[in-house]
């Protein structure tokens, strides 16, 4: 079984790649693979609303000179995501915005089900709308969020201060174990309990 983890933060060595890596750490330990991958730091541009993927082939997005579309496989391929990012104005980093916005509206449909874990870096305040922001992708896809003892947050503002946060760093670890306990139940049930099988969705308009 394979996790992706993508890094929201402009910064590719700070804390919020800490916290992705200590959460590999957990899922390695179970035989689960983790690959992280570098958003924040790259030029990305926010959805416009197109709705080019709805009908391209594979659910391409329209918009080719940055690298959603070179990672949708990778990661619609992955039988579970982390998203990590710092706390901007009590909300995601905007690259990361941008990204997640893109794969989500692209890719939900391929993320059914699956397994997702989020994880915040805040220097002081604001982390816990983070996880919810974080958190809304996750619901709006269908897929399983992993549970642990407390918001998956992580407190540090210089670079290395987040190892010295060791509650957060013991909340973002059991969110890693409830990860890999919930992708081992779903693999192992995938051929005797199968998912919901849903009828078209119904959608109502509140102007007409």
């Amino acid at each position: 079984m394979k996790v992706i983890a993508l890094n929201g933060s402009p910064r590719e060595n700070g804390n919020t790649f800490f916290a992705l890596s200590k959460m590999a750490e957990e899922l390695k330990k179970e035989k689960i693979e983790t690959e992280i991958i570098q958003i924040g730091s790259q030029k990305i541009r926010g959805c416009i609303g197109c709705r080019h993927c709805f009908q391209s082939e594979n659910n391409r997005c329209s918009i080719n000179d940055d690298m959603l579309n070179k990672t949708t496989d990778i990661i619609r391929k992955a039988d579970g995501l982390i998203i990590g990012s710092p706390t901007y104005y009590a909300g995601i980093a905007g690259t990361m915005k941008s990204f997640l916005d893109r794969l989500f509206y692209t890719s939900s449909k391929y993320f059914k089900h699956k397994v997702g874990a989020s994880v915040s870096i805040a220097r002081r305040a604001g982390a816990v709308d983070v996880v919810h922001q974080l958190n809304n992708y996750f619901n709006l896809a269908e897929m399983v969020i992993s549970p642990s003892q407390y918001w998956s947050i992580v407190f540090g503002a210089a670079q290395d201060e987040a190892a010295k946060d060791e509650e957060g760093v013991q909340t973002i670890q059991r969110s890693a174990q409830a990860m890999a306990w919930l992708l081992k139940i779903i693999d192992a049930t995938r051929n005797t309990i199968p998912s919901p099988v849903h009828d078209g969705r119904v959608r109502t308009n509140f102007i007409r």
